[in-house]
């Protein structure tokens, strides 16, 4: 019996129990935090029964992908390469909006986000140039034009509609490259031009956007009905999200207020996160025992980790960061143990989005970072973002399983 679960779940067991909890934590907490859905649909077993068959296809996914040899990958690197940019170009053209976003494609009923197939597609392929492009004394200074050129196009396409993933996967391939040995002053001069490109973006965002909150609503209200619509020029179509961006900026930049200055109105999300981390202590309130997720908005999702805190407690949250930690630590022991130069980037550049992603959605939480909507990966409520997730540790797993190792000293071995 044993051999047969053996057989099924094969590739690097720490790695599969990481991810079993994941699920497990996803599930309950997903339950507990989807109470305004169930109220709204007065279907008390809708959401997290649709939850529950996501996190199935996702382990599916995950079981498919690990039984794929790790050499492989690099011939759907192509196909991807084109499907992400059509995807991306189709998104900015026709994408479907929520709020003010237009981050989703809707085909045949089903609704993706292509930044999500972009995000790994991208890893994909600085994993393939950081590996041909390798010498006796670290990568070819031509690598890193490659990789700009790539990760830098797709960065631009993401930003326009989705800042904080493209920011995000651009520090993932900075990583990249630091630990593909890319040479320091190429990479030095890259963080000084991102720096400066980085200032005059906010200086942008800032002259660009509005103020819409700090305007009565009356005022809005009569400007929306009275005066019609201008035309956008070409910047404000580029920065078409740059009122919120500028909200956010502003946001965080302002002095935390005391609790008598708080308004919910205009930061409700931040305020009842706060709250559910206050009121949590050491060991929680109980998994199902939340009292913030009837008022925080997107408590399944982009603040969910606030939740996990007020229910499970320090103690809980820090379980969830210590699973992240093993799962980036486990990756990097597979990387270092790898014969070969892909496999290895593969395997660290997929543990970092995965891991780097689960940071900024902590951080916000706890309110260390703006509010960025980056969803807490195999954790969060998700349909595109789960099953995506599970494949990458699916390709954790084929690497740890099929790629060709390097023989460990006896003395390590029984260590490990």
């Amino acid at each position: 019996m044993n051999k047969k679960i053996g057989n099924i779940f094969k590739g690097d067991k720490v790695i599969w129990m990481v991810f079993f909890f994941l699920c497990m934590i996803s599930i309950v907490e997903v339950f507990s935090a989807s109470s305004n859905l169930t109220y709204k649909s007065q279907n008390y077993i809708g959401p997290i029964a649709y939850h529950a068959i996501t996190i199935f296809m996702g382990v599916i996914v995950a079981l498919i992908t690990l039984n794929i040899p790790c050499r492989y990958f690099k011939l759907l690197t192509p196909f991807l390469m084109l499907l992400s940019l059509v995807t991306l170009l189709w998104v900015l053209v026709a994408g479907t909006k929520v709020g003010d976003a237009g981050r989703w494609i809707n085909l045949f009923g089903f609704t993706f986000q292509p930044s999500e197939i972009a995000k790994g597609t991208i890893v994909l392929a600085v994993a393939q140039i950081l590996a041909a492009m390798q010498r006796e004394n670290g990568a070819d200074r031509k690598a890193f034009k490659w990789i700009l050129w790539i990760a830098g196009t797709a960065c631009f396409l993401i930003g326009l509609e989705n800042l904080s993933t493209a920011a995000m996967l651009f520090v993932v391939v900075l990583l990249m490259m630091f630990i593909g040995q890319v040479p320091l002053k190429q990479l030095g001069k890259l963080i000084a031009v991102i720096a400066c490109v980085g200032v005059f973006a906010i200086s942008l965002v800032m002259l660009v956007g509005h103020d819409i909150n700090d305007q009565e609503p009356e005022v809005v209200k009569t400007e929306k009905v009275d005066q019609p619509k201008k035309s956008k020029n070409f910047i404000e179509k580029m920065f078409h999200r740059a009122d919120t961006w500028k909200s956010r900026i502003k946001k965080f930049g302002r002095p935390a207020p005391t609790p008598m200055e708080y308004d919910l109105d205009k930061d409700a999300q931040v305020a009842h996160a706060n709250i559910a981390i206050v009121s949590s202590n050491v060991i929680g309130k109980g998994p199902g025992q939340s009292v913030e997720r009837d008022f925080l908005s997107q408590a399944f999702s982009d603040f969910i980790f606030a939740i996990v805190i007020e229910e499970l407690g320090l103690l809980g949250a820090s379980f969830v960061v210590f699973l992240y930690v093993i799962l980036l630590y486990r990756a990097a022991r597979i990387a270092s143990r790898c014969e070969n130069n892909f496999p290895a980037f593969l395997v660290m550049g997929l543990a970092l989005l995965l891991v780097i992603q689960a940071t900024f959605n902590m951080m916000v939480a706890v309110g260390l970072a703006p509010v960025t909507g980056q969803p807490l990966p195999l954790i969060s409520k998700g349909g595109t973002s789960t099953i995506i997730n599970c494949a990458y540790v699916g390709a954790i797993l084929s690497i740890s399983r099929s790629a060709k190792m390097k023989k460990e000293p006896e003395e390590t071995k029984n260590i490990g």
